[in-house]
């Protein structure tokens, strides 16, 4: 699972047509949530970004995106998309978990959807540490998550809402957690959405 955790796994999988999670578009329960229950405005993080459909939906909407991918193919393709439909997102290549260096508490909220299940499972309660860091007190998480059921050994390795409640609980306060209005073809009673705040706890081993 170590190999997920490099730029070069990823960037095969983009040379080499592997990216199967590409949707072509925005995905639907982000566009449903968003016309239905929008977040406040303000800086948003889109998390593995890929090509940046999710990010210039919402920069569409009026946030203010930061979209972050390990994939320099993917990013290229994501300016190019972002160009053509006239909209401004700033575009990074690092690592996810890099990101509390340059942007501790800078977001408002984040956007994620697969980018938690491509991780290392080992690495899922890390992944929750930098989403705190990087959300502001009082900021949200909007999560899809997916797969609910695996197919494949992964990535993307499966996830469970028991899971996802437990591990996020010490950081953020769940609102809910339903299934999407939408999910595309393939992934119907896989998804789960779960809205999240931001919680500011005392200082800890965990931090703040």
């Amino acid at each position: 699972m170590a190999r997920v955790s490099t730029v070069a796994f990823w960037e095969g999988l983009y040379a080499t047509g592997g990216d199967g999670w590409e949707l072509g578009g925005p995905a639907p329960p982000l566009v449903d949530f968003v016309r239905t229950t929008p977040p406040p405005r303000g800086r948003v993080a889109v998390v593995g970004c890929g090509r940046g459909h999710d990010a210039r939906f919402l920069a569409a909407q009026g946030y203010d995106v930061t979209a972050v991918d390990f994939s320099t193919a993917a990013l290229e393709a994501a300016r190019a998309l972002a160009r053509r439909d006239g909209v401004r997102v700033t575009f990074e290549q690092r690592d996810i978990f890099t990101l509390p260096q340059s942007h501790a508490r800078a977001f408002d909220g984040v956007w994620e959807y697969t980018c938690y299940c491509a991780i290392d499972p080992r690495r899922r309660r890390e992944y929750v540490d930098v989403m705190r860091a990087i959300v502001r007190p009082g900021g949200w998480l909007l999560g899809c998550f997916f797969p609910l059921r695996a197919q494949t050994a992964g990535p993307p390795f499966k996830v469970s809402t028991a899971e996802i409640r437990r591990v996020l609980a010490p950081a953020f306060r769940i609102e809910r957690a339903f299934p999407p209005l939408r999910s595309v073809r393939g992934r119907q009673r896989r998804v789960t959405v779960i809205p999240c705040s931001r919680i500011l706890h005392p200082a800890g081993p965990r931090g703040a």
